[in-house]
């Protein structure tokens, strides 16, 4: 698998679903005619001085990348005006790292600064909003005094704008000023009193400070035409750093933000974007990528400042945000749920193992084939599929291998050089290999042939997972058996293996026989539903091996209910562990040594056992 991206900018990346044709962006076909043309042709490259991430005494460490090269066209003859070729892209500073803190006391809110300092953040967000009794001439100087741990960010928040301050403008405004006057690098004010605070400073903003004029769209995100009118509405206001950011109701609206990025990284504008919620959580990881100024994470769960706001210790150790750049090739888990995976935590630490510039992360789908069509550059070059979009993945995908079109369900996406995108299924072989595994540790079983041969197997669930189950099954012998919720689903199903079809009432009461295998493909039981289970402890009497693809958590009810009834139990993290495995061989061409990507898998309960402190501790090599 060629893991090199084909484009080397940053245009590439942007989702084609969201491309049009305006200053500073081009499509497609346009694009690879000026690439044929750069190596006999100069062009003039028009220069836009470099924005500054943070005051020089401040500046992070870290390397400089190239900026994105976006193209210029006249959209009538669509025709060059304009190219940057990569080698001669503006350099950029990397995308900060900012902590929010929420302290309601200001001793509280000096700690809170100090612990992000040592987590490795960039600077510091003062929510003074947050404050209880805030009494500005009292607390800022305190909160300002250097030398300070971090940078500061002052931010003041109408409720209006989703903050908590009620009251008028004016002492909200001489808070602000004051905070600049004492050295703070940033200070936030709204967009839609942005002309107001600015009069009111009278041109005292100190040149060590920079502004930012925000908005903040706590229902949705407007159109990309709507996005470039509050870009330039926000530019009007003379800020130094423009600040958008927006609600996602799906998926897919992030593009448009990723749009926006890249246009402001190619005129040199800093900004920062972001889309709130949980269908937003990418534009939090990405934004490196696209060029946005900085991101937000909590200093820890519970401290957020914003819906779906990652902790700056994830962003840091588990999605590795300071080496992403726009080279970075994006893979993830798509589902609904999805933020219960431990999916990123172990790909993400095996693609850091093997040196490969990649992240994994959560993508919360509602509609499968609209994301695809979404996000179908080169740049997003593979994905893990999970509950409930196994079977939709069979037909959005432009090849399905064989035995994954047998079973009728998708796990794995590879997206082609050609665009092409290729299904797999890793399911049906992870578990497989682990219920023999477990049988054979534990019970006596002729070593030439599977232990599952003859045996009664029945399966929970007729989704995806329960398709590669009882594919499984059904090819190393067993005699297959399917209940399901919805019997119409469980009888279809039985159909295709040849297998008798229950209801999970009809369950209750089904054992013909001794001995038997039953494997839970469902969701009944996972995270935050862990007191749930899809069959009662007295009906497991009758299995012998009892598995469960949930495993979050490790132990479920089921699989402690069946050890209580003496059978052997089979985890589903071996399941995740192996079918994670033939992905990481998909995703990357490399082979997955099964002790190594074990050893990382333990530590998932514990990512600290890994990473700690925004530093790589030793851990074990792929």
């Amino acid at each position: 698998m060629n893991l090199l991206p084909t484009w080397n900018t940053a245009y590439s990346a942007i989702p084609t679903g969201t491309r049009h044709v305006t200053q500073g962006s081009t499509n497609r076909p346009a694009l690879e005619k000026q690439n044929k043309c750069i190596r006999s042709r100069r062009f003039q490259q028009t220069r836009y001085p470099r924005a500054e991430r943070t005051p020089p005494s401040h500046q992070p460490p870290g390397r400089r990348r190239p900026a994105h090269p976006l193209t210029t066209t006249m959209a009538a003859a669509m025709s060059v005006s304009a190219v940057v070729p990569p080698a001669a892209a503006v350099a950029r500073a990397r995308t900060l790292l900012c902590v929010p803190a929420t302290a309601r006391a200001p001793r509280e809110m000096a700690a809170e600064v100090a612990a992000a300092a040592a987590l490795g953040a960039d600077l510091a967000e003062l929510r003074l909003d947050r404050l209880a009794g805030f009494a500005p001439r009292r607390d800022l100087p305190a909160l300002l005094a250097k030398p300070r741990t971090l940078p500061a960010l002052v931010t003041y928040r109408p409720k209006w704008e989703g903050g908590e301050y009620e009251g008028e403008d004016e002492p909200r405004f001489e808070a602000l000023q004051l905070a600049m006057e004492l050295g703070a690098e940033y200070v936030d004010i709204e967009l839609k009193v942005a002309d107001k605070f600015i009069k009111f400073m009278s041109g005292k903003k100190p040149e060590t400070c920079k502004l930012i004029v925000s908005s903040h769209n706590y229902e949705n995100t407007p159109s990309a035409e709507e996005l470039e009118k509050l870009l330039a509405q926000i530019q009007a206001t003379g800020a130094d750093i423009v600040k958008i950011a927006t609600t996602a109701t799906e998926i897919v609206d992030v593009s448009r933000m990723f749009q926006i990025l890249v246009h402001c990284q190619e005129k040199q504008v800093p900004i920062i974007g972001l889309v709130m919620n949980d269908r937003g959580f990418i534009s939090r990881v990405l934004c490196p990528k696209f060029g946005g100024y900085l991101t937000f994470g909590s200093l820890e769960k519970g401290k957020e400042s914003a819906p779906a706001q990652p902790t700056v210790a994830d962003l840091i150790n588990v999605y590795n945000i300071r080496q992403i750049g726009p080279d970075t090739k994006v893979f993830g888990i798509i589902g609904k749920p999805v933020g219960h995976s431990k999916s990123p935590i172990l790909h993400n630490e095996a693609f850091r193992s093997v040196g490969l510039n990649a992240v994994y992360v959560p993508f919360l789908v509602d509609d499968l084939a609209k994301f695809l069509h979404t996000y179908s550059s080169p740049d997003f070059a593979g994905f893990s599929c999970t509950i409930p979009h196994k079977e939709d993945a069979v037909r959005c995908c432009d090849e399905v291998d064989p035995i994954a079109r047998d079973i009728g369900a998708v796990n794995t996406i590879i997206r082609k050089p050609n665009g092409n995108l290729v299904g797999y299924n890793t399911d049906y072989v992870g578990a497989i290999s682990a219920i023999e595994d477990g049988i054979r540790a534990t019970q006596s079983t002729r070593s030439t042939t599977s232990p599952l041969a003859g045996r009664l197997f029945v399966v929970i669930g007729a989704g995806g997972a329960g398709k590669a189950l009882a594919y499984g099954a059904k090819e190393k012998g067993a005699r297959v058996v399917i209940a399901n919720r919805t019997f119409a689903r469980a009888q279809e199903l039985g159909n295709l293996i040849g297998g008798p079809a229950l209801t999970l009432a009809e369950l209750e009461n089904y054992h013909p026989e001794e001995g038997m295998i039953l494997a839970n493909t469902t969701a009944i039981g996972m995270h935050p539903n862990t007191n749930d289970t899809p069959l009662s402890k007295q009906a497991l009497k009758s299995y012998a091996v009892v598995f469960d693809a949930v495993y979050t958590p490790k132990e479920t009810r089921l699989l402690r209910d069946a050890a209580e009834c003496g059978a052997t139990v089979v985890s589903g993290l071996e399941m995740f562990i192996r079918q994670a495995e033939g992905q990481f061989e998909h995703f990357t061409g490399m082979p997955a040594v099964d002790g190594k990507f074990r050893a990382l898998a333990s530590s998932l309960d514990n990512p600290s056992t890994i990473k700690g402190n925004g530093r790589a501790a030793a851990k074990p090599r792929l």
